[in-house]
């Protein structure tokens, strides 16, 4: 039984082993030991804290196989992004360019940095071992941040945002972050996405460009990469574009990445997924549906992904399923049914 939980503060050795397996490019994992535990911190007091969507409060959520008692993979939810600390990407524009005297018209593309997404919720931080791909693990760590938004929406803004993975190679070289950021940063892509992760982004304002860049201008490395996803996120691409995230033309200002948003009511999860309430199965109750299912509680959350049956209006499943979501017979559950 694979169950996601509140990240503790005795998980950090686990949360600093899986950051290590993230490798390079990973950013919202590229910080060392001490930041995680102070990010771990502020996860804890942003699980007890009040109703109200509130700037700095992350929600670091762990996916625990119950049986080892091991932490395989985690994923992380920030309240707001772009309030306290700008929240800089590129946005790829279009411009047109027309001559009367030589007859011609033809679009360029250029980058414009932007703090657009100010007062958005944030999901991220992604990551799940590798033995346990495949076997619905990151289905259920991915998804599970939606059942935390559901279970409370008073604690998150009306847009969600997702930043992807862009191309950065096992040495940590990434093309578009060679071809402009080197450039004004005069420090190489770990040092740069380092700072980023580990302190505010004031030093973007203070060092990127501020004109229009030109894409045309670049080299044929970085452009190729723009909007691209890297080969280890393209997973996580699919289940964000399956609860509604869509790129809108806005990329990492390190290495391209895109950046994907949908309005908070109209992500899959929060949509389609209701309160019911729950019992144990008896024997002879043929489970034959797969479901997500949270407690529906914040400072408590539990959410797995098991097999129910609906019986007399109600929701039965495994007592073992129950007992994973800290959840009594008759209780109430929140219930997503994989179609």
């Amino acid at each position: 039984m694979l169950v996601t939980r509140p990240a503790q503060m005795d998980d950090l050795d686990a949360i600093c082993r899986l950051a290590e397996l993230a490798g390079p490019g990973f950013t919202s994992l590229a910080v060392g030991r001490d930041a995680l535990e102070a990010r771990l911190a502020k996860s804890v007091k942003s699980f007890d804290g009040p109703s109200a969507i509130t700037p700095n409060h992350v929600y670091i959520l762990a996916l625990e196989d119950a049986d080892k008692k091991e932490v395989v993979g985690m994923s992380a939810v920030k309240a707001q992004v772009g309030i306290q600390d700008p929240f800089f990407n590129f946005r790829v524009l279009k411009v047109a360019q027309k001559s009367s005297v030589t007859g011609s018209r033809f679009d360029m593309e250029v980058l414009v940095l932007v703090n657009e997404y100010a007062g958005a919720t944030e999901v991220g931080s992604l990551f799940v071992k590798d033995g346990y791909r495949g076997s619905g693990a990151g289905r259920l760590i991915s998804q599970a941040r939606y059942m935390l938004i559901a279970a409370d929406k008073a604690r998150f803004g009306k847009q969600v945002i997702s930043e992807l993975r862009g191309h950065v190679n096992e040495k940590g070289e990434s093309p578009f972050w060679d071809a402009i950021g080197r450039k004004f940063f005069r420090m190489d892509f770990r040092q740069a996405d380092k700072i980023s992760a580990e302190k505010d982004s004031q030093f973007i304002l203070d060092l990127m460009p501020k004109h229009p860049i030109y894409v045309a201008l670049l080299p044929e490395a970085a452009r190729e990469v723009m909007g691209k996803t890297h080969p280890a996120g393209t997973g996580a691409r699919h289940y964000l574009e399956a609860e509604g995230f869509r790129y809108d033309g806005t990329i990492d200002i390190f290495d391209a990445g895109p950046s994907l948003k949908v309005p908070r009511d109209a992500l899959r999860t929060v949509r389609k997924s209701r309160l019911e309430t729950v019992h144990k199965a008896k024997t002879g109750d043929e489970l034959n549906l797969t479901a997500l299912i949270s407690n529906n509680s914040v400072t408590d959350f539990r959410c797995v992904l098991s097999e129910i049956c609906f019986k007399d209006h109600d929701v039965h499943m495994h007592a073992n399923t129950l007992k994973h979501l800290n959840l009594a017979d008759g209780d109430t559950a929140r219930i997503w049914i994989k179609r």
